[in-house]
């Protein structure tokens, strides 16, 4: 049986061979064709998404459909959406990957290490002995989930709709 060996290639990114978009977030929200769509669930408000270039397997985005680029200027509302989104996403990769932890937050800035400007907040699910040989040896990061399969899964998990609070 064959197992891919998943690398993201997030040099060329950093480098800025990007899509010619404005914002990609938004460009993923407008569902333009220039950039990958690895959204998992949304309303109209928000969107979950895979990362792109993650971390972890089932590391996730999530973002306001408003462009916001200062967590300053988070109406109310929006305030509670994305307390609200946090709490089903971690339910969700808690069901699904069962984690050790996590590390959640923003990249406020480009000193921070925020490469978009759109608002978003990171969750990355943590294990334990996430460093392998492959790591240390290869300079690469060892993924072992399938970025499109994880996409199926999720978006099953985040199918129904939700009534209860984490």
């Amino acid at each position: 049986m064959r197992h891919p060996l998943f690398v993201p290639a997030k040099r060329d990114y950093v480098r800025g061979a990007r899509p010619r978009v404005d914002c990609i977030l938004c460009s993923v929200r407008d569902r333009d064709a220039k950039v990958a769509r690895l959204v998992v669930a949304e309303d109209r408000n928000f969107l979950v998404s895979l990362n792109l270039f993650p971390y972890n397997p089932g590391h996730l985005l999530g973002f306001h459909r408003r462009h916001i680029e200062d967590f300053l200027h988070l109406t109310a509302r929006e305030v509670r959406a994305l307390d609200r989104w946090t709490r089903r996403i971690l339910d969700d990769l808690d069901a699904e990957y069962e984690p050790a932890g996590y590390n959640i937050g923003f990249n406020l800035g480009r000193p921070a290490g925020a490469s978009i400007g759109h608002l978003h907040l990171h969750i990355v699910p943590r294990f334990p002995n996430e460093v392998g040989f492959i790591d240390v040896i290869g300079g690469a990061r060892v993924h072992v989930d399938d970025p499109a399969a994880a996409a199926r899964r999720l978006r099953k998990r985040f199918a129904p709709p939700r009534t209860g609070e984490r």
